[in-house]
């Protein structure tokens, strides 16, 4: 039963081949075993989960069940969780119990689903590889040896290892779908505002956006209707109308225009992942599709901007870290100053401090006009080119990462190197578009991702290509070896 998607673990408990609490027990058990090898997870919530379960299977008995209730998940610890550490992967909230849920943990609880646990991530997810995490660095189910992606890098390797059928994930500038493309999963980034942000840690504001990630577009679609939807609590979420993301999906494709951006496609792309993407859309042109070359000029200035609005939003974000009302703080201090300082300077790892660095000198007088208004200038000019281009095909597609999963350790001492892993996915999130990976293929034993792009709030368009794409291939059913 640990083998089934989320779909068809729903539909088993509908039939009754087991309960909740069998295969929550079963999950939690197979952690336990295996989870050492992977680091996915920073805390196992085996109480609250076997709860959870007994509840679910009392619901159902009642004939109040959804399609979610008894189903297990996991949630990035970047997500408040009453009476559970919410860390964000960082020293600084080690310590720190929510005395509330995150609107897309009470969604959820809402629906009946279980919480096996919190996963690692990237501290306040800031990283492209999950290597920094105050809980050591997570490891890539396909390859020990590799990441697993970040900052949603636990979330991943644990759908991945089969330690969760789907998890929560956040995406800032690609952080669900760089590790669902390292993973071999489908990991879906909403409209900014599709779904709320209460209780999401905060690393850029404007930018941060919650998600589902699971093995197809259906398990995805599932979550969504779980997920999306307006919130008072966060005036950034949307009120546009939800859909059921599930009944559309077997659409035909016929007529569907795909774009393939040029700038896609650069010398950056490692050529096997773009003959992988190729033959992807060529399956999609099989499927009814139509496709032309497109241009999103402003693509390559996407990393820049990026590198600048979001530190910046960041510096302000964690100034709410300082030692006096939650969170870690130094011991023995002088006075207010000293204490500020070192609770701050032993809370925050090296990658947070960097980019609190930048942040600040980004927005600081004399040089706000220079950096920081310029790259909203330029995030403008990313939005307009999209919207340009969405404007005269249904879907853009192209490669969701340059390479595949790396080494371990490869690129820790060249964060440029690093940065540059997100350059097709940054863009999005300048936009505040939505976008998704799915498996298309492999290259040297290693999964690869193919991004999809749509307009504002067209996921139903987005989760009906995908899943039609995934009835027409195998490769989202492929798993690691060790599984």
């Amino acid at each position: 039963m640990l083998d089934k998607t989320l779909a068809e673990l729903s539909t088993s408990l509908e039939q009754g081949d087991f309960s909740s609490v069998e295969l929550t027990q079963a999950y939690l058990d197979l952690i336990k075993a295996k989870d050492s090898t992977y680091n996915s997870y920073i805390t196992v919530t085996d109480e609250l989960a076997l709860q959870q379960a007994q509840a679910a299977d009392e619901r159902r008995q009642q004939g109040k069940a959804t399609a979610l209730t008894g189903v297990p998940i996991a949630h990035k610890d970047i997500f408040c969780t009453l009476g559970v550490k919410t860390s964000a992967g960082s020293k600084m909230l080690d310590n720190f119990i929510s005395p509330y849920d995150a609107t897309v943990v009470s969604n959820f609880n809402n629906a009946g689903a279980v919480t096996l646990g919190k996963t690692n991530m990237d501290e306040f997810a800031m990283g492209s590889s999950n290597e920094n995490s105050y809980y050591g660095a997570c490891r890539n189910p396909w390859d020990t040896a590799r990441v697993p992606g970040g900052s949603s890098g636990g979330s991943a390797a644990a759908v991945a290892a089969g330690l969760a059928p789907a998890a929560t994930g956040t995406d800032t500038g690609g952080s669900i779908r760089q590790p669902a493309a390292f993973c071999n999963l489908t990991g879906l980034k909403p409209t900014y505002g599709r779904v709320s942000r209460f209780g999401m840690i905060a690393y850029a504001s404007s930018l941060d956006q919650g998600g589902p990630m699971a093995r197809t577009a259906h398990d995805c679609a599932l979550m969504l209707n779980v997920m999306a939807g307006i919130d008072g609590n966060d005036s950034t979420s949307a009120d546009h109308p939800v859909a059921d993301y599930t009944a559309t999906l077997d659409q035909p494709l016929s007529g569907l225009k795909i774009g393939l951006p040029k700038e896609f496609f650069s010398e950056q792309l490692n050529p096997e992942i773009a003959t992988l993407v190729q033959s992807a859309i060529k399956e999609y042109e099989a499927l009814g599709a139509t496709v032309k070359e497109v241009s999103l000029p402003n693509t390559a200035l996407s990393v820049p901007a990026y590198y600048i609005i979001a530190p910046s939003e960041a510096s302000s974000n964690l100034s709410r870290f300082d030692g006096v009302r939650y969170g870690h703080r130094c011991s023995d201090p002088k006075d207010l100053e000293d204490m500020y300082k070192r609770t701050r300077g032993e809370g925050f790892g090296s990658e947070v401090k960097r980019r609190i660095l930048v942040g600040t000198y980004a927005l600081s007088e004399g040089f706000y006009d220079a950096y920081y208004k310029k790259a909203q200038q330029i995030r403008r000019l990313i939005q307009q080119d999209f919207v340009r281009v969405l404007s005269d095909v249904d879907v853009i597609m192209g490669p969701t990462t340059p390479t595949t999963a790396f080494n371990i350790g490869e690129k820790t001492t060249d964060p440029v190197e690093m940065y540059m892993e997100d350059i097709f996915t940054l863009s999005l999130n300048l936009a505040g578009l939505p976008g998704m990976s799915i498996p298309c293929g492999f290259s040297n034993g290693l999964p690869v991702g193919l991004q999809i792009i749509g307009n504002y709030f067209a996921e139903e368009k987005l989760l009906n290509v995908a899943h039609k794409y995934q009835q027409a291939t195998d490769w989202h059913t492929r798993k690691p070896e060790a599984r």
